[in-house]
């Protein structure tokens, strides 16, 4: 008999992240997390994105606890403050703003949870993004070209938003757009579900 492939969630409502995940060709399924996540007092950016991403998968775990669950969040830092999601024109204006000729962190948190077996693990890959200096002209024909109102920042890195930026520095070139996939995969062969193995495969004995 055929060992079953383990039932694989991924705990986000992000369009982003489920392209990602399907990168790595596993079957999974994809469950809202219902997670606060305003941050508490005094909580560091890079705090917050590890601790939303544990959440995220622990909140989806706890309903399916046979299950692998993928958490991930990502928090912009720009002058020690959190960069969430813009959601409105006006704010992704002040966002871009602030942002310009600056270098800005994102931190970018996964985390993998199986309940039944033990195993509670988070990684958070930091990733920095210098911005170009940017005049409103810039900022306002970007914003009406790609409307990018659901992302931290208020640019995505993989397509037109690249050309508001000077560099980007980091060791997972798929953590800026939202779900590192190098420390996913090395999670999840920790945890028994190593995405060489079951690329490709169907659910079940």
């Amino acid at each position: 008999m055929h060992e079953p492939v383990p039932h694989l969630i991924l705990a986000s409502t992000s369009r982003y992240r489920r392209e990602l995940l399907q990168r790595l060709r596993m079957p999974f399924d994809v469950v809202s997390p219902a997670t606060d996540e305003t941050p508490l007092a005094g909580e560091r950016p890079a705090q917050l994105s590890e601790r939303l991403a544990m959440a995220k998968a622990r909140a989806v775990a706890c309903l399916h606890p046979s299950s692998i669950v993928i958490g991930s969040d990502q928090v912009a830092e720009c002058d020690g403050e959190s960069i969430g999601k813009p959601h409105v024109h006006e704010r992704a204006v002040a966002q871009l703003r602030q942002m310009s000729g600056r270098t800005v962190a994102f931190h970018t948190a996964v985390a993998v949870v199986h309940l039944d077996a033990g195993f509670a693990r988070c990684v958070r890959v930091p990733v920095e993004v210098r911005f170009r200096a940017l005049a409103d002209a810039d900022i306002q024909a970007y914003l009406r070209l790609e409307q990018p109102y659901d992302c931290a920042g208020s640019a995505k890195c993989e397509t037109l938003g690249i050309s508001l930026l000077d560099a980007i520095r980091s060791d997972d070139p798929t953590a800026l757009i939202g779900l590192p996939l190098i420390a996913t995969s090395a999670l999840l062969r920790d945890a028994g579900a190593d995405p060489l193995r079951w690329a490709g495969a169907d659910r079940g004995c």
